[in-house]
């Protein structure tokens, strides 16, 4: 509101206000004044005349009964005046009167009647002798009054009162219009010329004011003006100054121009580079850091052994649900922003839920709870829907039954609450025995940044966001989120989820287990009751643990209790006695565990497990029984028909084929891909176990062709793929396992390597020919090139799986590419070629790794080092050194016929 209207409102609202008010108590108090002085006035007059009347009544004379009836009407406002006698009958009527009732009783005192517009006054009439007539022998006097007259004078005030208001109010907003103008016309005109200033005009232009105020205000913006004048002519002359300073050092200016456009340049490639890093760490802060963690504990305090296909798995899928688990404030504003889109696509309930039990194992083993999952068999096998979203629900609701557990259970249940044709509405729930919520807590619990109890945030974390988004989620699916609970007693929170269903499928049996039978020991009820139902499903039969004698399997739930004492002596005896392998589900971490002696051969599962894991454990031990092949004392396991396939992806020709060598086996299908796009055709008609992916290639880099391998569907997002490469820094090994591969092996890749890779994501171990049982290893770079040989053919053959052929093979296609690639690296050096230098100089590093040229390997592993860290200027004396190493490499390839 600007300051001449507040001036305005201030001088003409407020008098008119007060005027308002007063003419409103005027008009009140002349109308309440009004009715009393005129009821006193009708009342006086009737009973001042009634004594005459009354003698005149008395006499019989009705002339001066009608004279002194006259001087009462004469009254203002009587519209009539009607004596009555004895009987009620009238004898006399002044004015317009109406007609009274049939049969009228006689007053016995002054009574006035007052209706809307009329009054009627009753006086009993008196004698003059001041004593009050036989009222039956007299009479009385009646009189009417019209008192809309008085309403006529109020409205005759009213109008006087607005009309007086009105020109009040004009007369104020001529005085108020007349001092705002006075006392704004001057700030307006120091707006404007401040506008004026702010435009470039510094001329004084304004006009001192009359008022001392108003004159210093105009006399400082005069002052600023001269000032910005003067600051103007002396900025000119100095830019007059300093151009012509500049064009008498024009040489000097085109030199300093180049060093900023190099600068420039450098400072481009490093805001890239940060670019890319802040990218990277955003990509990495949404990984599930508690998954993660949890798992690579595990794998740090453990060595390489068959267990680790399992963690490997779980940290897959926690890498699968980045979006998911960390980043509650994304997708909290991308919900109240109405971004978020949700797919329709298929939905495994039950490998969804095995992946959340999963995920949670970790801290479940930790504060030794059971966590169990339930899909009823009602629930259809084939689902359309979010699988993302609906993850994203299920996992925060486990994660916060878990924090707020401390003993008992965590059971997720999924169930079938109706069916309409292909719509059915599944309920999903989630129970724990923690600390339970009370009526208050529950009401609040779903607002975002509120948690049930304020400190909860401080003992247990949390942001507050994730029950509202999940609330939020659950609605936009179609359905609705609640909780029951009671404090002490552990909460249930359940939500509705509408899907789409193919109501045709049944879901699969993962196994036939043809009646078997299962001695089961148990002791958690719920747990008890999954085991037995799967078993039933699954065609066996679960007998008691004190039935025994024809099972095939003892299955055996074991508490940290029960791994020490004599427990652990009494858990143990009953295997030794068991005439059947056992399988022993143990409600710890696998480092907890201690060691059991299964004579009769079985399995070890740490709970909790999911269905996969005990599918995979019965089939092993209640299906046919594995073959075993033997070969210089190492030990292959191999189910009959199990076949493996690894996809091999190099630009290189010797490098696949050196691959294919060291992995080549009746149960691995070796497949070779020249180029990432060859990997995709492939990829899209067929699957594969592994991969083994070359980084630097042409066109498609290996990194690409990863991130393009992963979206063509589930199986190939789970496959593992292993970079192989020549040379990498360690922030390129993080950011290549940010972006997709789940392990960098460096070249020269030995068989040892190799076996570690395909026991830890295959589960498989190969036979390690014995010319490969010392590990080879690249030339450390604190040798000197000098101190190397030029050509070690046991080292070439080591390299080359053990086949000294074709570990001369190798060399001697090295050494006939040299020439081209020596052009190729010289030429992109000369054009200042960072990039393309760094792929000559990293294929020689790849070509070289496997063949018996240590001088040569070392010298380009060197350079390309270098070049990474410092850039062309620190290449080129390493550039020298690798052009003589590749001339003494060239001048003894004639001695490689003689050897």
């Amino acid at each position: 509101m600007s300051l001449n209207t507040r001036l305005l409102f201030a001088l003409l609202g407020f008098p008119l206000l007060v005027y308002a008010v007063m003419a409103l108590l005027l008009v009140m108090q002349s109308e309440t004044t009004g009715h009393d002085m005129l009821e006193e006035r009708l009342v006086s007059a009737g009973e001042l005349l009634a004594p005459s009347l009354g003698n005149a009544m008395l006499d019989g004379d009705l002339p001066r009964l009608e004279a002194i009836a006259r001087q009462l009407l004469e009254h203002k406002g009587l519209r009539a005046v009607t004596l009555f006698d004895e009987q009620g009958s009238r004898l006399l009527v002044l004015g317009y009167s109406i007609p009274p009732p049939p049969r009228l009783n006689a007053p016995n005192a002054t009574t006035l009647t007052m209706d809307e517009a009329i009054w009627r006054l009753q006086v009993p009439l008196t004698t003059s002798y001041g004593q009050p007539s036989n009222l039956a022998n007299t009479g009385w006097l009646e009189a009417e009054m019209d008192i809309r007259t008085l309403k006529l004078e109020r409205y005759k005030l009213i109008a006087s009162l607005s009309l007086g208001g009105m020109l009040l109010g004009l007369l104020l907003f001529l005085v108020a219009f007349a001092i705002s103008r006075y006392a704004t016309r001057p700030i307006e005109e120091a707006n404007q010329a401040l506008y004026r200033l702010s435009r470039g005009d510094y001329r004084p232009y304004m006009v001192a004011a009359r008022p001392t105020e108003f004159r210093q205000l105009a006399e400082h913006i005069n002052g600023l003006a001269e000032h910005f004048r003067q600051a103007q002519h002396d900025m000119q002359s100095q830019i007059e100054q300093a151009t012509s300073e500049l064009q008498e050092s024009m040489e000097t200016i085109e030199e300093q121009n180049i060093k900023l456009d190099l600068a420039h340049r450098s400072a481009l490639r490093a805001n890239a580079v940060k670019s890319e890093f802040l990218a990277n760490m955003s990509h990495e802060i949404r990984t599930p850091l508690n998954g993660i963690i949890g798992f690579c504990r595990l794998l740090g305090r453990s060595s390489l052994d068959a267990r680790q296909k399992e963690w490997l798995e779980h940290v897959h899928r926690a890498c699968d649900n980045l979006l998911m688990l960390v980043n509650d404030v994304l997708d909290f504003s991308k919900l109240e922003a109405d971004r978020l889109t949700l797919e329709e696509v298929d939905i495994d309930l039950v490998s969804l839920m095995d992946e959340v039990v999963g995920l949670h194992a970790p801290e479940a083993q930790r504060k030794r709870l059971h966590l169990v999952a339930m899909v009823y068999d009602d629930v259809p096998s084939t689902l359309r829907g979010d699988p993302l979203r609906i993850h994203q629900v299920l996992n925060n609701l486990t994660s916060n039954a878990l924090k707020f557990t401390q003993k008992g259970e965590i059971i997720i249940r999924a169930m079938l609450d109706s069916q309409e044709g292909q719509h059915v509405v599944l309920r999903i729930s989630v129970s724990d025995t923690g600390i339970g919520l009370n009526d208050k807590q529950q009401k609040q619990l779903f607002s975002a940044f509120s948690q049930a109890d304020p400190s909860h945030s401080r003992q247990f974390g949390g942001s507050g966001l994730g029950l509202t988004i999940c609330r939020q989620l659950v609605q936009r699916m179609g359905g609705e989120i609640s909780v029951d609970s009671e404090p002490g007693e552990g909460a249930t929170f359940s939500f509705t989820l509408p899907l789409l269903a193919d109501m045709t499928k049944e879901r699969p049996q993962e196994l036939s287990l043809d009646g078997s039978i299962v001695r089961l020991h148990e002791p958690h009820l719920p747990t008890r009751n999954v085991l037995e139902h799967l078993m039933e499903r699954w065609g066996a039969t679960a007998v008691s643990f004190i039935e025994s004698g024809n099972e095939q399997l003892l299955l055996l739930s074991l508490d940290h209790d029960d791994f020490i004492g004599e427990r652990k002596t009494y858990w143990q005896s009953v295997i030794a006695q068991a005439p059947c392998p056992t399988l022993i589900l143990a409600n710890a971490t696998s480092f907890e565990l201690p060691h059991w002696e299964l004579p009769n051969g079985g399995d070890i599962l740490c709970k909790p497990f999911t269905r996969t894991q005990l599918v995979a454990t019965f089939k092993q031990l209640l299906e046919p029984v594995t073959t075993t092949i033997s070969a210089n004392a190492q030990t292959i396991k191999v189910l009959p028909s199990s076949t493996f396939t690894v996809l091999i992806v190099d630009d290189n020709a010797p490098n696949r084929e050196l691959l294919k060598a060291m992995l080549e086996n009746e149960h691995i299908n070796i497949v070779l891909a020249a180029s990432g796009q060859e990997a995709l055709d492939y990829a899209r008609q067929n699957e594969a176990d592994m991969v083994l992916m070359d980084i630097r290639m042409p066109d498609m880099d290996g990194v690409q062709t990863t991130q393009a391998l992963r979206r063509i569907n589930n199986s190939w997002a789970r496959c593992p793929i292993i970079a192989v490469t020549a040379h990498v820094l360690s922030d390129e090994r993080q950011q290549w396992l940010v972006e997709g591969l789940d392990d960098v092996l460096v070249k020269p890749i030995n068989e040892t390597q190799l076996q570690q890779q395909l026991q830890r994501f295959l589960g498989i171990t190969l036979p390690i020919s014995p010319l490969l049982q010392a590990t080879p290893k690249a030339p450390a770079l604190g040798y000197t090139p000098a101190s190397l040989s030029v050509i070690d053919l046991e080292l070439g053959t080591r390299l080359a799986g053990g086949n000294p052929e074709f570990a001369k093979q190798q060399l001697k296609r090295l050494i006939d590419s040299l020439s081209e690639c020596e052009q190729q690296i010289h030429s992109a050096f000369e054009e200042n070629n960072l990039t393309v230098l760094l792929d000559h100089v990293h294929a020689l590093n790849g070509a070289s790794r496997y063949c018996g040229a240590p001088e040569l390997a070392l010298t380009v592993e060197t350079l390309e080092t270098r070049l990474r860290t410092g850039g062309l200027e620190q290449a080129e004396n390493l550039l020298d050194k690798l052009y003589a190493a590749i001339k003494r490499l060239r001048e003894q390839r004639s001695t490689l016929n003689q050897r």
